[in-house]
């Protein structure tokens, strides 16, 4: 039971994790250095036009292109035992940095509802906002990220420019009524949440007392998504795409198909990945068995996934999508590569005008 709570959206590590300037006076520092083009104002240049695609309140605060935000998942931490190395997005941050990209990996608690999440969420994008002088951010966000970054949408959504997300479940998780159901009785989740305490706590510094990974469970939950979604519906403003992913060697099908799809993913379409191990058990129970078969990444389906603007499916396992476990091979055969699809996903953005 502990390992299929762990394993719900990737076990690694997330990235910095900022104090408040109020109580350290310190400066918020990503990666890279890429330079905003200038002032930026709204397109109809009324202080009432929230703005769309790239636009903007007139404030005299720098416009596209935006910082990058990447949203960790489930079980995100910032330093994982110590390593001073391990990130949730493998070496994501560091390698784009190189070709001038300014990326956040801001850290939120590892286990709790994405409404407390957004919340953390929310405060790290005001400091970076704050320390970088742009407008807005552009979110990029595995797994429960996804759902993070929409709470931080649908709450501020004159900060944020877009969300893409990566195997979130927007739909919710086969994986999570099972779990529960595994552990119905209020006691047991009482002491899973002490034990995940216990073992996560000399792990990292973000968790607290109000942490529980049953508030996230629930959340995932059939009906715990479709009360996330009545109440934390898409703003206007902002500009939503996703990506689901597909393992165990399936093509995908027609939960893949989509008419908007990301001419960067057709170099991975003849990709076929091996199911990593630790997830092969999950991804039998999303595909269905015998019969339809349901193509998904050992933790969410992608028909789960598809939110705002689909575009496409990619060849990678849960851990294959950030770059885990440690930044291991996909597998024999699979071309897919991660920092890659990062890349070409952040050039998209600056095409799009964010």
């Amino acid at each position: 039971m502990v390992a299929s709570c762990v394993l719900l959206a990737g076990c690694s590590a997330a990235g910095e994790q900022f104090d408040p300037p109020a109580s350290t006076g310190e400066v918020l520092t990503g990666a890279g250095g890429g330079s905003a083009s200038g002032v930026w104002a709204s397109s109809s240049g009324s202080p009432d036009d929230p703005g769309g695609n790239g636009g903007g309140w007139p404030s005299g605060k720098l416009g596209p292109p935006y910082p990058i935000v990447l949203a960790h998942g489930f079980f995100g931490f910032e330093d994982f035992a110590g390593a001073g190395y391990v990130s949730y997005f493998y070496n994501v941050k560091e390698t784009l940095a190189e070709s001038g990209e300014t990326i956040f990996t801001p850290a939120v608690d590892p286990f709790n509802s994405s409404e407390v999440r957004g919340a953390q969420l929310l405060a790290r994008i005001e400091q970076i906002l704050d320390a970088t002088g742009h407008e807005k951010v552009n979110i990029i966000a595995h797994s429960q990220g996804g759902l993070d970054a929409r709470v931080v949408a649908h709450d501020r959504p004159d900060l944020v420019a877009s969300i893409v997300t990566v195997a979130t479940p927007h739909l919710g998780s086969k994986v999570a009524d099972v779990a529960l159901e595994l552990v119905a009785h209020e006691r047991l989740q009482d002491i899973l949440d002490d034990l995940i305490n216990a073992i996560g706590a000399p792990l990292y510094d973000q968790i607290g007392n109000e942490t529980s990974v049953f508030a996230a469970l629930e959340q995932f939950s059939t009906p715990g998504i479709a009360e996330f979604n009545a109440r934390f519906t898409d703003s206007p403003g902002v500009f939503y795409a996703s990506f689901g992913g597909r393992t165990n060697r399936a093509r995908g099908g027609r939960d893949c198909t989509t008419l908007t799809p990301a001419p960067f993913v057709a170099q991975f379409d003849d990709g076929l990945d091996p199911v990593h191990p630790l997830l092969s058990l999950t991804e039998t129970l999303l595909d269905g068995g015998i019969g339809e078969s349901f193509p998904n990444d050992g933790l969410v389906r992608a028909r789960d996934a598809r939110w705002g603007d689909f575009w496409g499916c990619i060849p990678a396992d849960h851990f294959d999508e950030i770059g885990q476990l440690f930044g291991q091979s996909p597998g024999d055969g699979n071309p897919w590569l991660y920092i890659d699809f990062y890349r070409s996903v952040i050039a998209r953005l600056r095409q799009e005008g964010f």
